[in-house]
């Protein structure tokens, strides 16, 4: 149905999203819990609105980049741990124990300056494996050892997680499964401390490998019914939470020798019908998706011409029939018969699914559906 008061909207659908996390969880090891994973505003999605339709769900974990992100969704109402999977500097540190915020050890360094406050804090170890972000090395396996062991008694320790970063890559299953070897040796190795939460999964590692130890799969891109790459084959219970839809602003022709747009990068050889939508860079929808990509319009694909503008972009509807001013466009989602996905978007200009979505500017207006 067309909104008549936007021209630029997003339409998440609750019903998607509960789905997708019960699909999901019927898919991992029994043995192991979903912590949603809900930072750059739920991808996107709304962080405050997502993680209280979880949290009222029965999701008791949930994860985000900082200290912001955590206290937003603390004060929307999400119950359980908040995980900052990132940096929080240190003088903000009596905020995490008033909103009862789980903290990331992203080094030795940083669990000091943590044990200096002399504060009860949550926290959890990261261990690198791999990645070379953060985390004690896991190279050195007496070395993370000792840390853990020696801060477990300094601080309020709960837990240890690394994060695998090829998991969602077929080819290279061996260094996941390297990855998983060292997060569970180190395991091993503090069993007797008996920290309660271990994890080491994401969305893919949660989907397509095992670990003795990790109790928690953090589902983070899947949850939103998007691929972790674009050649993965998702579950079929799986589908997007969000729609984008704009509308027709105007129809013209153009004729043969007319050029279209910036940089009359789209010139015209045969007459056309031309249809201008009231949405571009600004809000998200990218300008390297010049003259190539398209747009969904009465069920039909109408091909982008000409540049992305900064608000507004056109597209061909030559062949499409009945469009006219306030007709229904649909940027991301289902017309008819067509679908395009972020992941499709994103496979054209050479990027993921997780940057177009959480590339939708602010100003795209979010509509809760179901």
């Amino acid at each position: 149905m067309i909104n008549s008061t936007l021209r630029s909207w997003v339409e998440i659908s609750r019903k998607n999203l509960i789905n997708n996390y019960y699909t999901y969880k019927a898919h991992i090891s029994n043995n192991m819990n979903i912590m949603a994973v809900v930072k750059a505003d739920a991808y996107g999605h709304g962080d405050c609105i997502i993680g209280k339709v979880l949290s009222d769900s029965g999701v008791h974990y949930f994860a985000v980049s900082n200290i912001d992100e955590a206290i937003h969704i603390r004060i929307a109402g999400v119950e359980g741990m908040i995980l900052i999977l990132g940096y929080t500097p240190t003088k903000r540190a009596n905020e995490l124990l008033q909103y009862d915020i789980t903290q990331a050890l992203l080094s030795e360094d940083y669990a000091e300056r943590i044990t200096e406050l002399n504060l009860p804090i949550k926290c959890q170890f990261a261990i690198d494996t791999g990645m070379r972000r953060i985390g004690l090395n896991a190279d050195d396996t007496d070395y993370c050892e000792h840390i853990i062991r020696e801060y477990a008694n300094k601080l309020k320790l709960e837990g240890v997680f690394t994060h695998l970063c090829v998991a969602d890559t077929p080819e290279q299953v061996e260094f996941t499964r390297k990855q998983i070897s060292k997060f569970d040796a180190l395991c091993d190795r503090i069993a007797d401390l008996n920290l309660p939460y271990c994890h080491c999964m994401n969305s893919a590692g949660g989907l397509w490998h095992q670990s003795k130890h990790s109790c928690l799969a953090r589902l983070g891109i899947i949850l939103y019914g998007l691929k972790p790459d674009y050649l993965n084959t998702l579950p079929t219970e799986i589908e997007p939470v969000l729609t984008w839809k704009s509308v027709v602003s105007m129809v013209k022709t153009v004729n043969s020798g007319d050029t279209i747009g910036y940089g009359r990068s789209f010139v015209v050889t045969k007459p056309m019908i031309i249809a201008t939508i009231p949405t571009g860079y600004a809000d998200g929808y990218s300008r390297l998706l010049l003259n190539k990509g398209w747009v969904l319009i009465n069920g039909r694909k109408a091909p982008i011409v000409g540049r992305v503008c900064m608000d507004q972009m056109m597209v061909d509807v030559t062949n499409i029939p009945n469009v006219e001013l306030n007709t229904e466009v649909v940027l991301i989602g289902k017309s008819g018969n067509e679908v395009i996905t972020a992941d499709d978007l994103a496979h054209l200009y050479g990027t993921i699914g997780y940057e177009v979505i959480c590339g939708i500017n602010k100003r795209v207006d979010r509509i809760y559906v179901d």
